[in-house]
């Protein structure tokens, strides 16, 4: 399946009064990098995806972390993100974030691709993932 890495500074706001990350702020890293690994994987901005595919996001179902290594303010941290399942509306992406090339903390998600809901515009709705996008995710 498509992996993505990207480099990231921890920064001061995401460190709590014991000078570690509080554990929410790797939810949002991990956040930003299921943004990254998809527009890496499509070739496509989340605007451009909307334009095309009409799909208004891709919320989050599921989600838990495993912590083995703190990281503090100043730490440049790696996170790889890579697609692990894809099903017909759903798919699960594993983050690895690595300090100094130690495993600091993994997360794990299952999202949904939704589009609104044509019953109800002020709806959202899961819809089945593109093909075209299938294989972009699907691809070594």
């Amino acid at each position: 399946m498509f992996t993505n890495r990207r480099d990231v500074r921890i920064e001061w706001g995401y460190c709590d009064p014991a000078d570690i990350v509080y554990y929410p702020r790797y939810f949002e890293i991990f956040d930003a990098s299921t943004a990254r690994l998809i527009e890496a994987a499509t070739g496509m901005s989340k605007r451009q995806l909307v334009t095309k595919y009409g799909v208004v996001g891709t919320p989050m179902v599921d989600t838990r972390a495993r912590f083995s290594m703190p990281t503090t303010y100043g730490d440049e941290v790696v996170v790889e993100s890579a697609f692990t399942k894809i099903g017909r509306s759903s798919f699960d992406v594993l983050h690895r974030l690595l300090k100094n090339g130690e495993l600091a903390v993994e997360g794990f998600e299952t999202r949904v691709w939704v589009a609104r809901d044509p019953g109800n515009p002020d709806k959202i709705k899961s819809q089945p993932i593109p093909q075209e996008v299938v294989d972009c995710f699907s691809r070594a």
